[in-house]
């Protein structure tokens, strides 16, 4: 059970920060700028729910628990270390993923393929989620960017890169089920 009864501590005066497991880093490390950036999608995704009929709204949920369990994996380094923790340690899973990929695969059912890129925009809804599939491939470029130097959760890179398209399909969804979807017309401001 988490408790928070002070919300500011001064530590991180300094421009440092503790990591899961109590390391101190510069605020602008890696690892903080990946799950800083985890964190950033939920922020947004915040906002879309307050567009999403209930359905989606539940689905949008479960993502964002999803990702803050994805920020406390990749705010712990040294996966080695996990079973010295004292306590189960939360890592993603391949199931997170692979619920992903099952409501992708549901939501697709769908839709009519598609004939010309999508703009970001249609309804509401669907421009959020736009702009949460493209912070979601931002959180996905700063983890693969922390896998190149330090140990990172090969389940939590899938499940960004997962995500994306997910983010991508709703928002089709939220647009009429495509019906409304904003298509690309190349070179048409010629």
């Amino acid at each position: 059970m988490v408790v928070l009864n002070k919300i500011y501590t001064r530590t991180g005066d300094k421009g440092d920060t503790a990591l899961v497991d109590g390391t101190r880093v510069p605020k602008f490390n890696a690892r903080v700028e990946a799950y800083g950036t985890a964190d950033e999608l939920n922020a947004v995704l915040g906002i879309a729910r307050l567009h999403a009929d209930e359905d989606m709204a539940a689905s949008l949920s479960r993502i964002q628990n999803d990702l803050f369990d994805l920020g406390a994996d990749l705010g712990r380094p040294d996966m080695e270390k996990d079973s010295e923790a004292g306590y189960p340690v939360l890592r993603m899973v391949a199931a997170q993923t692979d619920r992903l990929e099952a409501e992708i695969d549901a939501m697709n059912a769908r839709l009519e393929p598609l004939r010309s890129f999508v703009l970001p925009g249609g309804s509401a809804l669907a421009a959020h989620l736009h702009q949460c599939r493209t912070v979601a491939r931002r959180a996905e470029r700063r983890a693969v960017e922390l896998a190149s130097v330090e140990d990172v959760n090969e389940h939590a890179v899938r499940y960004l890169n997962r995500l994306s398209d997910w983010f991508f399909v709703a928002s089709r969804i939220a647009n009429d089920d495509g019906r409304a979807d904003v298509l690309w017309v190349p070179g048409a401001n010629r």
